[in-house]
């Protein structure tokens, strides 16, 4: 049997699984990145579209990590869109669309050029542990070809891919994307490790030909103006935007929807598994929003070089004679030709209470998982899984600590959270409202909060490094210049700093006043503006998260015995145990723990000891 030697091996190459390989590289962890097919690395198996509400901000911490995902969207979009502009700052999230391939292709060609990082094609069979006196110890993976891959930790990003079954109407076939089969052997592995392992569906709709849609009866969605980058290395887009296009369904389509309940595998009781509730199939749209004439579809082009449209809003497992009935009747698309139609997919997930804050499984040491492997959704969630996942990984390798950053200072702390403590019963999503402290978790500051732990992990380049230190010396010269700047008013002179802060005065108007402030940067401008209009909000949240830590740090030690807490509810001391959380403040989170077992568990720990 052959035999190759990494500090890290990462299993499959999607959005969780590049960054990974990746992060672990950049750290200088000799990594090993396999996948069963290499046309599919970075491909994106749903909508060509990266970022969104709460998405874009963890694409923008992606990007001041060093990670991939905002330069290769950058690169290879063709429309870009700033969402909720009408609200704060705090709500503003960028989106783009994406060529498809063209995405796949720029992450792809990143994972060759990266030093340290090898790519394979192999098909993972099972996962190798040796026994020791502490348990099972992770050594590698064994693949397809009578191969090993020895490696003291190991990621997993599986994807939807395991034990994965799609669904259209009554037909099933064994995979986790349309023309790609299903992966076994690591189901079994991770039960045979003591993995607790459960089932969600997803779902994708069809997709039509460009040349047999209307758009002449459609609402055209064009691009922003001015194009606002996701990488913080980038200060414009400079690209011939793509509209994409809103058609609408209707009651006779809801009739027809209705009718054909009874073949929709999720009404049928084919399919008994969860699905993303904030993402549901047009099925579940029409019996739960039963009211509802219509619903919005967004037609999104998946790039220059193809005549494929992805029609977003309508998700289906429906039948494919009930699909091509459907767009039949909708307006504009009463001609469209389908080229690929809608499925959903059941596949295996490991619920996240079983790992470690920095993705670690708790009873197999080296063992990370990331992505939908963990009950989440979405490219994003998987990309800032997979950074974490990727980097400890090789913190663990060199013998360092782990880092994962805290609720307060990322939206990908938020994720991470939210799934190790509180784990999930439906696909998780990201949303602004899952994190209490979104006023100082803005996408415009990103690199603010996350860039200098970044140099200081050695995640990111010298390039970066100066262009964020700039940034933070343009900050610091326009808030000077502000500041000993004098505006008269009718109620006499105010600093510039303070006449800033009225809602009719913006940038534009304090360059004509102050004209030194036009050689500040684009993204410097931007923040000084943010930070002397939000001050008092932004201050008054800065407090709340001290006064948190201060209470809440108390460190719980990993070997601590929820079983000595006798005065504790037996039910809080089992979720406590399984859970096994890290801190007080990850205690208080845990569903079903109470302010009463908090003060009962920060009491005991308290405790002179024995």
């Amino acid at each position: 049997m052959i035999e190759y030697e990494y500090d890290v091996v990462v299993i499959g190459a999607g959005h969780a699984g590049t960054e990974a390989a990746a992060a672990a590289a950049r750290l200088g962890a000799k990594t090993a990145l396999l996948t069963t097919n290499l046309d599919t690395v970075g491909q994106m198996s749903c909508n060509p579209a990266i970022g969104g509400v709460a998405k874009g901000q963890i694409v923008r911490e992606v990007d001041a990590l060093g990670g991939l995902m905002g330069r290769a969207i950058d690169a290879t979009g063709i429309q870009f869109r700033l969402l909720n502009r009408r609200k704060g700052p705090a709500m503003h999230s960028p989106r783009a669309q994406a060529d498809k391939k063209a995405y796949q292709q720029f992450i792809k060609h990143e994972i060759e050029l990266q030093p340290d990082l090898d790519l394979r094609q192999e098909t993972v069979e099972d996962l190798l542990t040796e026994t020791t006196p502490d348990g099972e110890k992770l050594v590698g993976v064994q693949v397809r070809g009578d191969a090993v891959y020895r490696a003291p930790t190991v990621v997993l990003t599986t994807g939807t891919f395991l034990s994965a079954v799609m669904h259209t109407g009554d037909a099933k076939t064994a995979g986790g994307r349309a023309g790609e089969g299903t992966t076994t052997g690591i189901s079994g592995a991770l039960q045979r490790l003591g993995f607790a392992i459960d089932r969600f569906k997803t779902g994708t709709p069809a997709r039509l030909n460009r040349r047999t849609i209307d758009y002449r009866s459609l609402e055209e969605q064009p691009g922003d103006d001015q194009p606002q980058p996701f990488s913080f290395l980038n200060d414009t887009i400079d690209i011939q935007q793509v509209p994409c296009h809103i058609a609408m369904t209707n009651p006779a389509v809801h009739d027809l929807i209705r009718a054909n309940l009874h073949r929709a595998p999720m009404y049928s009781g084919q399919i008994n598994s969860r699905g993303p509730r904030y993402c549901p199939s047009i099925e579940d749209k029409v019996v739960r929003f039963a009211d509802k004439d219509s619903h919005q579809l967004f037609l999104e082009p998946e790039g220059h070089h193809t005549e494929e449209i992805y029609v977003n809003g309508i998700s289906t497992s429906l039948p494919r004679d009930v699909q091509d009935a459907m767009f039949r009747q909708i307006e504009g698309l009463q001609n469209a030709q389908i080229m690929r139609y809608g499925y959903a997919v059941e596949y295996d997930y490991c619920p996240p209470t079983q790992l470690w804050p920095h993705l670690e499984s708790k009873t197999v040491p080296g063992l990370f998982l990331a992505g939908q492997i963990n009950g989440t959704t979405g490219y994003e969630e998987a990309a800032g899984q997979g950074l974490i996942a990727g980097l400890n990984a090789a913190r663990i390798v060199a013998g360092k600590s782990t880092w994962v950053p805290t609720r307060d200072q990322a939206y990908i702390g938020v994720l991470v959270d939210d799934l190790v403590t509180s784990g999930t019963d439906e696909p998780y999503r990201m949303f602004t409202s899952r994190a209490e402290f979104r006023l100082l978790l803005r996408q415009d500051n990103a690199d603010r909060r996350l860039t200098a732990d970044a140099d200081q992990l050695g995640l990111i380049e010298a390039t970066r490094r100066d262009a964020f230190q700039q940034k933070l010396k343009d900050i610091a010269k326009a808030m000077e210049l502000l500041s000993a700047s004098k505006v008269s008013t009718a109620k006499g002179d105010v600093k510039g700093d303070v006449y800033l802060r009225r809602p009719e005065v913006d940038w534009e108007v304090m360059c004509s006043i102050v004209p030194e402030l036009g050689a500040i940067g684009a993204q410097a401008a931007q923040q000084v503006v943010f930070d002397i209009k939000y001050e008092g909000y932004v201050s008054r949240q800065r407090d709340e998260v001290a006064r948190q830590q201060r209470m809440l740090k108390k460190k719980i030690p990993q070997t601590f015995d929820y079983a000595t807490i006798t005065a504790m509810r037996g039910e809080a001391r089992e979720k406590l145990s399984s859970i096994r959380p890290v801190t007080l403040d990850q205690a208080q989170r845990i569903s079903g723990i109470t302010p009463a077992d908090i003060a009962l568990l920060l009491a005991y720990l308290e405790a002179p000891s024995k």
